[in-house]
């Protein structure tokens, strides 16, 4: 076998970091390529070459499966990882070393008296190896094959099916469209999956922390986009019209880290609203107001519904509307002494949803004129899913102006259910022997939390709380799903498998100075991932 050891794993781990496969990249297509011919070159794939598989998605990019069966076996377990890793420009002077394990490490060592304290202490040990995609998640991917190797060699009681896929880092998409094809192999071969098991690394909930933490699921992001449409005017004549980004202003104010969207489960708590969009919709300057503006926010969630996500994205809306609406009559009344009653039809904010604003367009042009025009956006788009949906929202506001000024409320993609096993029976069994095991032959006390904070792909194959009622609610105001333009929410049959993510240790994701700590990631945990899919295989 040549997966097994810590140095063999370390080699695998450079092997993986070597492809620059940033999220959309010609390299993310290779490094699958180069992945399936490793596994291609195996005895088993050569006696059964129809159990490694490689399957395009819509857009050229691919995921790859790789089923190990037992004869007359239906227990598998899903090993699942992602290999896109997010873009290096953080890397400043060291981006041409960001792929390139030995050499980055190296160049730290270099310039290690200017490195922060806590790197220097890293450094010093020679556990640590630095690279994009070394923690997250290429580590797990090695870890995998591992697993897949022994299965090939015949170790486990039960069957292993790799599932490595694309865009986990962007969309998802790579899961999303993965989860027919592990329904399909699942009906093929009779397949009773009975975990779907994922290496993430584990997240420290705290600067200094090193506890180890699995966990049970994987936590809900919605990314609510807000299209703040106002009313035109020459800079000269300031309360003839209403600037779009005084109405963002007050938005930003209300929903920025709004304590009252953080949700605690346990001994988890999810981080506050984020702002991750904020600009008007100028293509230049002029001494015109900006009459359109956009914002949209990263929220966090766990047992919340989306329908209860939408009641206080709805409630921050309309106090907005009040603020601004309140701002501009103290402001004009100080403007003009109160000697001039000002149209309050100017400043007086209507709050709908995209579905609304979609009602509202067809009532006022029919549907066959509104969908002309989205085909011709269609046609005539670029730019990325976030900018194309605030495109939609606007074009749809352009035919209700009679509605303006207006806040509508869309969701743009990545859309990820909160799912967890927390309360799964096998999982508890199994999670009280491994954790046991990780205690007495590691010294190590593992803290169970039921939901991974950096999100992941287990969001499409776990249980999730939302009824499929809630999930229509979602698309229907994701101007990219109403358009027919993507698939970013499983709305058929959902494939529900107990989930866990047990995975190496690392520092800094999505950080120039992103790291995998070694002994911990290539010597114990391949212990402590044997003995979790022994056990399973026992329940």
């Amino acid at each position: 076998m040549k997966w097994q050891t810590k140095a063999e794993l370390v080699r695998l781990l450079d092997q993986l970091v070597s492809f620059k496969s940033v999220t959309g990249s010609e390299d993310e297509i290779a490094i699958v390529d180069y992945i399936y011919q490793l596994l291609q070159e195996r005895d088993y794939f050569n006696e059964h070459p129809d159990h490694l598989r490689r399957r395009p998605i819509e857009d050229g990019r691919q995921f790859l499966t790789a089923l190990v069966k037992k004869p007359e076996v239906k227990q598998t377990i899903i090993l699942v990882s992602h290999i896109d890793v997010v873009d290096v420009d953080d890397y400043g002077s060291l981006k041409p070393s960001a792929f390139r394990v030995k050499e980055l490490t190296e160049e730290f060592v270099k310039d290690f008296s200017n490195l922060p304290e806590e790197i220097k202490r890293d450094l010093k040990t020679g556990e640590w190896l630095f690279g994009r995609g070394t923690m997250d998640m290429k580590a797990g991917t090695a870890l995998q094959l591992s697993m897949l190797e022994k299965a090939m060699n015949g170790e486990w009681d039960g069957n292993i099916l790799q599932l490595v896929v694309p865009d986990e880092e962007a969309n998802s998409i790579g899961m999303i469209e993965a989860v027919e094809e592990l329904k399909k192999i699942q009906a093929e071969y009779d397949l009773d999956y009975k975990l779907c098991l994922n290496c993430e690394p584990m997240f420290r909930q705290y600067p200094g922390d090193e506890q180890t933490y699995f966990y049970t699921g994987s936590l809900g992001k919605l990314l609510p986009g807000f299209f703040c449409y106002g009313k035109e005017t020459h800079v000269g004549e300031p309360f003839h019209g209403l600037n779009a980004n005084l109405i963002t202003s007050y938005l930003n104010e209300h929903l920025e880290l709004n304590e009252l969207f953080i949700e605690e489960v346990e001994n988890q708590i999810t981080p506050p609203p984020v702002s991750l969009m904020n600009r008007d919709l100028k293509d230049q300057y002029s001494v015109q107001t900006p009459l359109t503006a956009v914002s949209m926010y990263n929220v966090f969630y766990m047992e919340q519904t989306i329908d209860d996500i939408r009641k206080k994205l709805f409630d921050v809306m309309n106090k907005t509307k009040s603020h601004v609406e309140q701002h501009m009559r103290e402001k004009a009344s100080i403007f003009y002494k109160d000697e001039y009653q000002l149209d309050e039809s100017t400043y007086t904010i209507s709050v709908m949803d995209y579905d609304m604003l979609y009602e509202a367009a067809v009532e006022r042009h029919g549907a066959e004129e509104v969908q002309r025009r989205q085909r011709l956006l269609i046609h005539d788009r670029s730019g990325g899913d976030r900018d194309f949906s605030t495109v939609l929202t606007q074009d749809l506001a352009y035919l209700c102006k009679d509605l303006a000024p207006m806040i509508v409320l869309f969701f743009s993609p990545p859309f990820y259910p909160a799912v967890t096993s927390q309360h799964h029976s096998m999982i508890k069994n199994i999670l009280n022997d491994v954790s046991d095991y990780t205690e007495k032959e590691h010294e190590r006390s593992p803290e169970v939390l039921s939901y991974f904070s950096g999100l992941s792909d287990l969001s499409f194959v776990g249980e999730s709380n939302q009824t499929s009622d809630q999930i229509q609610s979602l698309t229907e105001n994701m101007p990219l799903e109403k358009a027919g333009l993507a698939n970013m929410v499983i709305k058929g049959d959902r494939l529900i498998v107990p989930t866990l993510n047990i995975g190496p240790y690392g520092k800094d994701a999505h950080q120039w100075t992103e790291r995998l700590e070694i002994n911990y990631s290539f010597e114990q945990l391949p212990k402590i991932l044997e003995r979790t899919i022994k056990t399973t295989f026992k329940e």
